[in-house]
């Protein structure tokens, strides 16, 4: 193994004590846009490659990158000077004038699809990932003559905003507000590790699918009207590999079969990539590696590496054309902003020169080999799991198999602390995200700059943890 190198901590310039920031917070601050996983909270100060610091310069080895937004490194220079660039240049214009990197961005994106779907089609610009979720449900609902239904999968995620968790499957996030519309039906998700038993992977990624068919065998299903020929339902909002849900990767063959079903029945196939985009699994999109055409996608946080807020949708050109989703359709002040499509721009550019799906591919591969060995080596690991840089880690009970969110909460707290030895008598901490149907699932999502010697580093670090919360 190559030793990995910490980063040297800046100074700490700060004024105030995290003691007294955080009495502010408990008095100014609304909780209800933040979750605080530790108690009290941690106040990180900077950041540097795959590392960020708290106010006393101790390093954490981050291995969720801000929800997969910062794809790139923090404070990847080639990014952050296109940011400056622009900052210079033109920073803000109104969204109803052009500018020449929203162009630019658009026919990149555009056209890579065209390539890759051999489908027509554009791009809608907007600046997070739940505002184009927004935007997609009322272009299909304006595409389908107004249907509001739609079917989404059980363990789900697509946003916090009424629409968007509408057709996320978790209830809490409805709870207290009623619907603004139609809740989505939901339908499993081939998760192998917890279903199918007695099946392999593509069996039972296959009974998954005859088993969503069903609901068209009669109209007493309540989904299809056979003397009309139509459904109900608008279309099928799918994330390729669920990233709350727990980085849950399907079957090769269950995105094949499913398009079927939705293409016999006239059902779209809205693919959410918000998470999983810009190389995360070694592609562009995900759902590049499961050989589907998808009808709309959905994007944002790493096109920006979290610089700008920035997302979009594209759609096929009979479902986007100016004549069918007219000027005016949807609308934001910050939609399309120059800061963020220039970044993004200089992004796609990075892509053209560099064959990141070889080098995240291979990363990813070795990461995963390792994190097997792992496996091995503590029984409270019962899944492991990947593709490219996403991935997972399921940790259960004794029997390799029950759910155990509290040893899960346990390893997040322990590795918060910033004192697991990263060799040369230096400490560090690891970030962590904890995902999964159960909460049980640490979601790894590196940057995909990490060098092997980080993926080293993490992993010293990760046998480390489990060796302190199963000590006996």
């Amino acid at each position: 193994m190559t030793a990995a190198v910490l980063p040297i901590a800046k100074t700490n310039a700060n004024t105030m004590s995290d003691e007294e920031l955080l009495k502010l917070e408990r008095e100014y601050c609304s909780f209800g846009d933040t979750v605080h996983y530790l108690e009290p909270p941690k106040i990180f100060d900077h950041c540097e490659g795959s590392y960020i610091y708290d106010t006393a310069g101790t390093p954490f080895l981050d291995l969720q990158m801000w929800y997969s937004a910062v794809n790139f490194g923090y404070r990847n220079k080639r990014l952050n000077d296109a940011a400056k660039r622009q900052l210079d240049t033109l920073p803000q214009v109104a969204s109803q004038y052009l500018h020449r990197e929203k162009i630019e961005l658009a026919t990149k994106l555009a056209q890579y699809n065209e390539k890759k779907f051999g489908t027509k089609g554009r791009i809608h610009f907007n600046v997070g990932g739940s505002q184009a979720v927004e935007d997609s449900l009322k272009l299909v609902r304006n595409f389908t003559g107004g249907k509001s239904l739609m079917f989404a999968f059980e363990g789900g995620y697509h946003g916090r905003t009424l629409g968007a968790s509408a057709i996320t499957s978790s209830y809490r996030y409805r709870r207290r507000y009623g619907h603004f519309g139609d809740r989505a039906q939901f339908v499993p998700f081939p998760y192998h590790f917890r279903g199918g038993k007695g099946m392999g992977k593509e069996e039972y990624g296959l009974h998954c699918v005859r088993q969503f068919e069903r609901l068209f065998e009669s109209e007493y299903n309540g989904v299809w009207d056979p003397k009309a020929g139509q459904a109900e339902y608008a279309a099928f909002y799918v994330e390729p590999i669920q990233g709350t849900g727990g980085y849950v990767i399907p079957p090769k063959n269950f995105f094949i079969e499913l398009k079927k079903v939705l293409d016999k029945f006239g059902i779209l196939m809205v693919v959410d990539e918000i998470q999983m985009g810009f190389y995360r699994t070694g592609k562009l999109w995900s759902i590049e590696h499961f050989g589907v055409k998808p009808d709309v996608i959905v994007f944002g946080k790493a096109i920006t590496n979290g610089l700008n807020p920035l997302s979009g949708i594209w759609a096929k050109e009979e479902m986007i054309n100016p004549t069918i989703f007219p000027p005016g359709s949807t609308h934001s002040t910050f939609a399309s902003n120059p800061m963020g499509t220039s970044v993004a721009l200089e992004a796609m550019k990075m892509f053209e020169e560099t064959d990141w799906e070889k080098m995240v591919m291979d990363k990813g591969a070795y990461f995963l080999r390792q994190l097997e060995d792992l496996k091995k080596k503590y029984k409270i690991i019962g899944d492991v799991d990947g593709l490219g840089m996403a991935l997972r880690i399921e940790v259960c009970g004794e029997d390799g198999f029950t759910p155990d969110k509290a040893m899960v909460d346990r390893m997040c707290d322990e590795a918060m602390k910033g004192d697991l030895d990263a060799g040369n008598g230096k400490r560090c901490g690891l970030v962590l995200d904890i995902g999964g149907y159960y909460k049980n699932v640490i979601t790894l999502a590196p940057a995909l700059t990490m060098t092997i010697a980080e993926i080293d580093l993490a992993m010293r670090l990760l046998d480390q943890l489990f060796a302190r919360v199963t000590k006996k």
